[in-house]
């Protein structure tokens, strides 16, 4: 792969990695369908290494946006901060149990078929969460109660297809919290899972194992550095996007981008484009 191509390929894919990071479709999902439908992979271990940097960017888009909630979580009476504590361990038990066999299971043959059915799951849970928040005419402050349900939902969103904030926002809505305390914890929780598979990835690199080891040309590294600078700008832009999606509860036309993005899905598997 050359440098140009390199370069461009990985700000399309920094660029919706920025923006589906955290509007509700599936930042995975769409990394995913994107890398097939480019024919971007740079092999192995070093394709993930690139979307683990992916998410980096996004990282620092929502650690700038909520920097001053961050710095809240470290003073008495340290409540929100062990709750997101709680909060992470289900994703972080799933991932480090099962991330292998999900990475095999939605790259294999069936993995489009797969993806198109967690797309579509994904356009339920938000149309669900919409009649709920409106439904709700008494919303309560998040308790550890909102927050354990928002921690399980995180974890079955290591699924390809199935949106992060969009599952862990459908969580916390359902059980009652405040739309305001569901978006905030929403975002909080993507910061130590979102470290947790960077921390993982660099171990792979400094210490890889036999036949894992991270091996990238100097364009695949230039092009992984623009896609990272364009995912932090959009991770960014997303940010303030969903923070007003969530407060007017407004899921539905989220809810058929991603049912036409799942028979988009099928129909290009179906011609064998994908």
């Amino acid at each position: 792969m050359g440098y140009w191509e390199a370069i461009w390929k990985s700000i399309i894919l920094g660029t919706v990695q920025g923006l589906t990071e955290f509007l509700p479709v599936s930042s995975s999902g769409h990394l995913s369908l994107l890398q097939r439908l480019l024919h971007y992979n740079v092999g192995g271990e070093s394709m993930m290494f690139v979307n683990v940097m992916l998410h980096l960017g996004t990282l620092a888009a929502v650690v700038w946006v909520f920097r001053r909630d961050i710095l809240a979580l470290f003073r008495r009476p340290f409540q929100t901060l062990l709750m997101l504590i709680v909060a992470t361990v289900p994703a972080g038990i799933v991932g480090l149990l099962f991330n292998g066999r999900i990475d095999a299971l939605f790259s294999g043959e069936r993995g489009v078929g797969y993806l198109a059915l967690c797309f579509s799951a994904t356009a339920v849970l938000l149309l669900v969460t919409e009649y709920a928040a409106k439904r709700n005419k008494r919303p309560v402050p998040l308790t550890w109660k909102h927050s354990a349900a928002m921690g399980c939902m995180q974890a079955v969103a290591l699924f390809p297809g199935i949106s992060r904030s969009g599952s862990t926002v459908f969580a916390g809505t359902v059980s009652g919290a405040k739309r305001e305390d569901v978006a905030k914890f929403s975002f909080l929780m993507s910061i130590p899972v979102i470290l947790g598979s960077v921390v993982v990835e660099l171990k792979d690199v400094v210490f890889p194992e036999a036949g894992m080891a991270v091996s990238m040309t100097g364009a695949e590294i230039v092009g992984m550095v623009c896609g990272v600078l364009f995912a932090a700008v959009a991770g960014f832009a997303a940010v303030k996007c969903m923070l007003g999606v969530i407060r007017k509860a407004n899921y539905k036309w989220f809810s058929l981008y991603l049912v036409l993005l799942s028979l988009g899905c099928l129909w290009l598997d179906l011609i064998g484009v994908l």
